[in-house]
This record gives C-alpha cells, structure tokens and sequence, in this order.
C-alpha cells in the first residue's frame, strides 16, 4: 500500500521560511497536523530523526485512512484517546503483526514483536508519543495523549508523595523522620504501549555480490555517473548516506592522500570528525563527474581548483545542492530494477560484516584478529557499542566455526563471483572504461587487501 501523503521542502532562497517543510494530502492539499508536527520537532530533535519519525507517521495515517475501524466509521487523528487507541492496537495487530497483551494491571499495553513485524514498530509508537505531544502543546488536540499511560504516572507521583503520616505528604529528606525511598531498578515508562522485545538487531548483509548487482541494475536504468560514485562510496566506506552525499570541496582537499574525504559523523553537528577512503577506480569517475556531468549544470563556471571549501560536490539537475531525498528516489529505482529490497543503511552493514569476514581469514592469530575489530570498531564510531560490534562477530564466527562448512563457502562464493562476471564479460569496451576495473576478478583480491590496509592505518 503505497502512502497517501507525502511532503515538499521549502525552495532554497524563498522568502517564506514560516515552514520548511509542508506535508501533502493525496488531493495535493496542505496537511496542517502532520506538516505543525515537523516545524515543531525540529526544535526538539534533530532534522535526520524529525524527518524520519515523520516518513514513519505517513504509514499509519495512511492506514488511519483507509483500514481503520471504530463502530463502523473510520477514524481520525483527532478523536478521544480511547478510539485513537483501539486504532493503534489494531494497526499493531493486523497491519505490523505484532502480539498485543493487556498488561497485569490492565492499565497499558505490552506489544510483543514477531518474525513478521517491521523493525520501524518501536520508531511509530515513539514518532506517535511525540506528534500527540506537539499537537497538545499547540492546541490542535484537546484531550490527554492517547500514548501516556496516566496510571504509571499517577502511581510514581504518588509513591513520591505518601509518607508515614497517612494523608499528609513526605516530609522533607533533611528532616530525617521518613525511611528513603528505594531506588528504581529502572525509570519507568510512561508509554501506554509497550514494546517488550524490540531490542535493536543490526542487519547482517552478507552476500558478496551485492554491491555488483546494484551497480548492474544501475547501468541498466541509466544512472546518472554521480549516482553510481555515491553507491560505490557507500559500499567501500561503510559511511552512512548524508556523510557521502553532502561532501564538499574542502572536505577533499582536508586530506593529504588523495583517496580521502573528511567528512561529519552522526552528532557531530556538521564537524569534520572522521575521514573516507576510496579505491582508484571510484576517484577516476569522480573526476570524470566533476568535469562532465558536474560542470555542466555548475552556476559558477568556476573551475576546480577556484571552487571555495564550503561547495558540495554534488549537485543535482538544477545546479543546487543533491539532497538525501533526490538520491533515495534514484536509489528506490535502482533497487526495484535489480529486485532487491535494500534501503540504504544496509550498505554500511553489508560493510561491516565483509571486513569482519576478511579480518577472520587475513589473520590468523586471535590477538591480532582483536586489534583489527577494535581498530574497525572505532572508525564505525561503535567504540562504546561492544555490544553491536560482537552481533557481527558472532554472525561470521558462527557461519565459519566448522572447517568443512568454511571451505564449502569458500568454494561456493568463488563459483558465484566467477559466474557473475563471466557474465559480465560483454559490458567491457573501449566505450566504458570505468566498468572495466570494477569487473575484473583479478582485482577483488587487491581491492580486498586495500580494505584490510586502510582498516589496520586508522588506529596507527
């Protein structure tokens, strides 16, 4: 089911800044609700998360709109709580599958995730919390949030209020007359929903082919040359998305070695803190780009070496800065010609788990193996997430822990890479030099080695 809603972003340079952002209706009408919801957010969290707990509040409204069900009427955003509430119990149930248990005290909801249900559920129901916050402090909703459970709040508030004199509060801690209150295990929730398994998994992505199908999909559609530089990036990086396509200039030139980009991490609130680095092949189409396809809807004609730190790299048809957005279309497309459901993320995953791999098989000595990890651990910015770190270690230890299933593995990626570009074999011409490189099973071992080369200098 596709969204009904979608939004369009505020013209760089127009005047009108009153909204940034405004959410469209599937008749192309202003939704004020969801569009007061974003303007609001911004100032409370940041752009990337506001952005995201919005795309997450399209599907529900969505389905608000079209499967919701109340004594045989739809629902809107803005009944009372108890109706907003069967709404999402039943949007939990039948649309993301998901196990909905009254909890012991009746007061709240325990959701329970199952093989079938999004990885986005516990991202909704916290986007939800915040939209009915916002439209509350705003006075476009005008009952208590259908996603607090007043109860728990009511019960902890009165817990800090009763002391040994019955009706009368607590007296003061100084005044030494009341035993201390004991400490909670944990703060407590006050959401009316749940989620008690919805702890985060990252996603294993492990076929080594997977960047080649996407750049052969890529080839087939078409793709713009600056689209196929930000996928390649992407896979030989492990940066997130908005780290690659938001590059400028002077993020090149911080670095001596002409591989590398500076670039922000998350948090970073735009600060260079980290650096990329890119094979030979990937810097070649980056020049081709920067003095063909870039040059020629550039506004400032100036040349390279002319063009101050603070320009973007990329830009999009219109000479304007390329946007997270325009490459998640183009993206969407790609991946649809190639059948594969990926969003983007899961390159910076699909990363991970092919350096630990080749870490398990360049080094044999575990001390080492550990140095290598910690040195990866650090430059994906985990250094305090051990916990993540170890998923993917598990996984690839896991898949290689018997000799004999190693070897079969071996043997079976071998037959599938040398398939694959015998396949390829026709593509190469003298019309397409960049594809060359990028095809030759000869250079995967090389490029391998790089990897493992740059992992083991990030800590040195």
């Amino acid at each position: 089911m596709g969204s009904l809603y979608h939004h369009v972003k505020c013209p760089e340079g127009a005047k009108a800044k009153k909204f940034k952002l405004i959410v469209l209706d599937k008749h192309l009408k202003p939704f004020l609700p969801l569009t007061v919801f974003y303007k609001e957010a911004m100032g409370r969290i940041a752009e990337s998360s506001a952005e995201s707990y919005l795309k997450t509040l399209y599907t529900f409204f969505t389905w608000l709109h079209t499967d919701s069900n109340y004594q045989g009427r739809t629902v809107n955003w803005d009944d009372e709580p108890h109706i907003v509430r069967v709404a999402i119990e039943d949007f939990l149930m039948h649309e993301a599958h998901c196990k909905v248990i009254t909890s012991d005290s009746k007061t709240y909801y325990n959701v329970k995730l199952t093989q079938k249900s999004p990885h986005t559920v516990s991202r909704m129901l916290s986007a939800l919390k915040s939209f009915y916050k916002i439209m509350i402090h705003v006075r476009m909703y005008l009952y208590p949030n259908p996603l607090i459970d007043a109860h728990a709040i009511l019960e902890e508030h009165q817990d800090q209020r009763e002391g040994v004199r019955k009706g009368k509060p607590r007296m003061p801690k100084d005044a030494g007359t009341e035993e201390p209150l004991p400490k909670r295990a944990r703060r407590l929730t006050d959401s009316f929903f749940k989620v008690i398994n919805g702890e985060w998994k990252p996603q294993i992505i492990d076929n080594p082919h997977l960047p080649f199908m996407i750049y052969r999909a890529g080839d087939n559609s078409k793709w713009k040359l600056r689209d196929e530089i930000i996928t390649r990036m992407l896979f030989q990086t492990g940066a997130r998305a908005r780290e690659v396509i938001e590059l400028t200039f002077g993020d090149y030139r911080a670095r001596n070695d002409k591989g590398e980009f500076a670039t922000f991490n998350k948090g970073s609130h735009g600060k260079r803190t980290k650096f990329l680095k890119v094979d030979n092949d990937t810097l070649k189409l980056l020049d081709r780009y920067i003095h063909g396809e870039r040059k020629k809807v550039d506004k400032s004609r100036l040349e390279m070496n002319d063009t101050p730190d603070e320009t973007p790299i990329f830009l999009n048809q219109h000479g304007n800065p390329y946007t997270y957005d325009a490459f998640l279309k183009n993206w969407s497309t790609i991946t649809d010609k190639a059948e594969i459901k990926i969003n983007i993320h899961k390159t910076r995953h699909w990363f991970v788990t092919r350096s630990i791999r080749m870490i398990r098989e360049e080094y044999k000595d575990k001390a080492e193996q550990e140095k290598a990890i910690e040195r990866l651990r650090i430059y994906m910015n985990w250094s305090a997430k051990a916990d993540t770190m170890k998923v993917y270690e598990h996984y690839v230890d896991g898949k290689d822990y018997v000799a004999e299933q190693h070897d079969r593995l071996i043997k079976r990626i071998n037959k599938e890479e040398k398939k694959y570009f015998e396949e390829k074999k026709p593509r190469k011409s003298a019309h397409q030099p960049s594809v060359e490189p990028r095809n030759k099973v000869s250079q995967m071992p090389k490029k391998q080695h790089e990897l493992m080369s740059f992992i083991e200098e990030l800590n040195s």
